[in-house]
């Protein structure tokens, strides 16, 4: 069974820094493409950083560049986000999740077909 879970997410101050895992079991997430996606109240989900699959490529959505960056640790089937120097707008429920595509990857949401739980993340000012 596919299953993704997130953790990490939580309250933090402006300017600090987080870092989300997504866990993932009954699949091997070298063979998939990552996303990270988030969604505040009131808007449309956002793609934020994407991870092909053994190709190292990457995408980031323009609020992000520079401040997040995802990684992944093939021994523990897991992928993370790290979040630097938050802001107050990062405030969200975040997620991860996978597809399988020939190759690079997508920050568009409907493109996967797996999705974790998600994660509160809240920055205050």
């Amino acid at each position: 069974q596919v299953q993704l879970v997130e953790s990490g997410g939580g309250l933090v101050q402006s300017g600090e820094s987080l870092r989300l895992s997504c866990a993932a079991s009954g699949f091997n997430l070298d063979y998939y493409a990552i996303g990270w996606f988030r969604q505040a109240p009131g808007k449309e989900r956002e793609g934020i950083l994407c991870s092909g699959k053994r190709d190292g490529s990457t995408h980031y959505g323009d609020s992000v560049q520079g401040r997040f960056s995802i990684s992944r640790d093939s021994a523990k089937n897991t992928v993370y986000l790290q979040m630097n120097t938050l802001k107050p707008e990062d405030t969200a429920v975040y997620y991860c999740a996978t597809y399988n595509p020939p190759f690079g990857c997508t920050l568009q949401h409907a493109a996967y077909d797996y999705w974790g739980q998600g994660t509160q993340v809240t920055v205050s000012s």
